[in-house]
């Protein structure tokens, strides 16, 4: 699949409750961008500090790119307004509640909401609290689930664009990841004749250069020969090998 045969979702919210820092603001912009939720509205923001937080430099310069997010994002002041035409809602919450909905590890929740989401176009919301308090309980009451990134027992504590970016890189996993970015097309691999032919080069310098005793080889040759059929090299790769092979056969030779 390639990135522009990937869905592209315009059914995920990722709600801010009142953050205090416009960095993490627009760090979040980019963490939604790379992933695929640019959409109009993917970025809700409930009562934040600062009224023009989506206009300030520290989330402009964080959001390194991702300012068309920032840009339709909506500023709204109750989470009830930001929850408005969702079908699914997950409070984000690392810290237990005795009383609230039940809680989850991402991958486990989203193995059920992404196919209900991609079968009946239902809209998916993931709320977050500020970055000092977290969510207050009447907030997460108002959601579905909560889910919690699985962190080491004794330390916890995310950076909130941090939890966005690994919440938006799960959900994206669940709806139907990006291919990898890297080589489209594979060197050919060589033939069991271009290796037959490095050989005999290599076995030719280790014996000019005395490596190789003839009377006593330990099966050094064929120990050479193994290791090549396990790292499986190129063609291209082959070809460096026997030029260095015929530059040390030089020197040795006194041509070089």
């Amino acid at each position: 699949m390639t990135k522009s045969e990937v869905p592209h979702f315009t059914g995920t919210r990722f709600v801010l409750v009142k953050t205090s820092h416009a960095g993490n603001v627009g760090a979040a912009a980019r963490a939604l961008k790379v992933m695929g939720f640019d959409h109009p509205g993917a970025l809700v923001l409930v009562q934040p500090r600062w009224p023009d937080v989506l206009q300030r430099e520290e989330a402009l310069a964080l959001a390194s790119g991702a300012t068309d997010v920032l840009a339709h994002a909506r500023v709204v002041d109750t989470l009830q307004e930001a929850l408005q035409g969702v079908h699914l809602a997950a409070a984000t919450a690392m810290t237990p509640r005795d009383f609230g909905p039940p809680t989850f590890a991402p991958r486990a929740l989203f193995s059920d909401w992404a196919p209900r989401q991609l079968a009946s176009g239902l809209q998916v919301a993931f709320v977050f609290g500020s970055e000092r308090f977290g969510l207050a309980n009447e907030d997460v009451y108002r959601c579905h689930a909560c889910v919690s990134i699985p962190t080491a027992p004794g330390y916890g504590s995310l950076n909130l664009a941090q939890a966005v970016q690994l919440l938006a890189y799960d959900w994206r996993e669940a709806l139907g990841s990006f291919p990898v970015q890297g080589r489209t097309t594979p060197e050919p691999l060589a033939d069991s004749g271009q290796i037959d032919g490095l050989m005999q080069q290599w076995q030719q310098v280790l014996l000019d250069s005395g490596f190789l005793d003839p009377a006593s080889p330990r099966k050094i040759p064929q120990r050479l020969h193994q290791w090549l059929l396990r790292s499986a090299p190129s063609h291209r790769e082959v070809q460096i090998l026997r030029g260095l092979a015929r530059a040390v056969l030089g020197k040795m030779s006194g041509r070089g």
